[in-house]
């Protein structure tokens, strides 16, 4: 019976002195919300830099063979 008490007695210690560190004296910390920002997109040129060095290129021919023909 004595060893009942004891447990008995040292379960509400533990029981009771746990809830005595829950609150605990320090002010309330309150975080602000994360708030996720999508990345802008880099602005796109109206114009594929695929024709523009078809562009060149045909630009090159063309002159090639207007001095050929001279």
């Amino acid at each position: 019976m004595r060893i009942t008490t004891t447990v008995a007695a040292a379960a509400s210690i533990a029981v009771l002195s746990t809830s005595a560190f829950a609150g605990g004296m320090a002010p309330e910390v309150m975080e602000p919300p994360v708030v996720m920002e999508e990345p802008m997109a880099e602005p796109t040129s109206s114009v594929s830099p695929t024709y523009i060095v078809l562009g060149v290129l045909a630009a090159l021919l063309i002159a090639a063979a207007v001095n050929e023909s001279d």
